[in-house]
């Protein structure tokens, strides 16, 4: 079989088991192209090897295409279509480019102030409806712990002021949510929405919440070009080494974090809320969760105190 008929049989197998299975079908059909229309036994691994190391660095996209193609050589091994995988045996160690920033409270208000104070031009030139839509939506994004791709599919209809809740669809693991808001971004939501028909008049409730200048859906790669500029002003940056900066799906991890700090100080039972948390988030189960629960000091100095308690009133009842 040739190699893009099988990485087309390939994706095809993965999706029917209820996978999205995006960014890696454009890497496997990245891989056939270059590689061309060859028997798939005939791929070498000095191919192999060109397509992995195409670029110099050894980033995460490194260890992306390494994994796809190894589900992918697994495939095909199973079903007989080649004897042996022709990756290589040795894999350089993945870069920590997942780990998550944790904005501090200093910091969120800096990046709100920076997009308050930002002028509309630079919006304008970058196809952004105004300020007050991208404030708008770093509040979103901090007090309700979205992925910027679930905020930014939100509808009009999706927004329930009425009862402060929000109705997240079709979200990374193929489930719809209800995720409840306080009365203080529901009162933002609120402003957002008055301006915003100011601007484009009353628009259905199919209408995506967040539109730029021309009344068209804002995309992604928009809004992170944007924070980028406002992190910049904001003068929020990592000081760890890494070599990627602060994003806005920081956010998410940021929610978290001070969410389980809030609990600690209320004297809460944590291990028993976390599962709360995880459902929350949109998650599978806390192991998800516990990706974003990145130890900081704040965190760290709030679970020893309560370590400290129960220690101290253990050693009570002992004596």
């Amino acid at each position: 079989m040739t190699l893009p008929n099988l990485v087309e049989e390939y994706i095809a197998s993965v999706r029917s088991k209820g996978m999205r299975y995006g960014s890696q079908a454009v890497i496997l059909r990245c891989f056939s192209r270059m590689i061309g229309p060859i028997d798939v036994m005939e791929v070498s691994p000095e191919a192999v090897h060109a397509f992995l190391y195409r670029s110099k660095a050894i980033t995460s996209t490194w260890d992306q295409d390494y994994s796809t193609l190894k589900g992918f050589y697994r495939y095909a091994i199973t079903r007989e279509h080649v004897k042996s995988s022709p990756l290589p045996l040795s894999r350089p160690k993945a870069p920590d480019y997942a780990q998550p920033y944790i904005y501090s409270i200093q910091e969120i208000k800096s990046l709100l102030d920076a997009a308050q104070v930002l002028d509309n031009k630079v919006g304008l030139k970058l196809g952004v409806f105004t300020v007050t839509t991208f404030r708008t939506l770093l509040l979103l994004l901090y007090g309700t712990a979205l992925r910027i791709s679930e905020a930014l599919s939100l509808t009009i209809g999706d927004v329930n002021l009425s009862d402060n809740l929000l109705i997240v669809r079709n979200t990374k693991f193929f489930k719809t949510r209800l995720v409840p808001i306080g009365p203080k971004l529901s009162g933002v939501l609120q402003e957002y929405l008055k301006k915003r028909a100011e601007t484009h008049g009353q628009l259905g409730i199919t209408s995506l919440l967040f539109l730029n200048f021309r009344g068209e859906p804002l995309a992604q790669q928009t809004a992170e070009r944007y924070y980028r500029l406002v992190r910049r002003r904001a003068g929020v940056c990592r000081n760890d080494g890494a070599y990627y900066q602060p994003r806005l799906h920081d956010f998410r991890a940021s929610f978290a974090v001070h969410r389980l700090v809030a609990w600690y100080r209320q004297g809460a039972d944590v291990q028993k809320l976390l599962p709360l948390l995880s459902t929350y988030l949109g998650h599978v189960g806390i192991a998800e969760t516990q990706v974003y629960l990145k130890m900081t000091p704040e965190l760290l100095r709030e679970a020893n105190r309560r370590f400290e308690q129960y220690a101290l009133s253990e050693v009570s009842h002992a004596g």
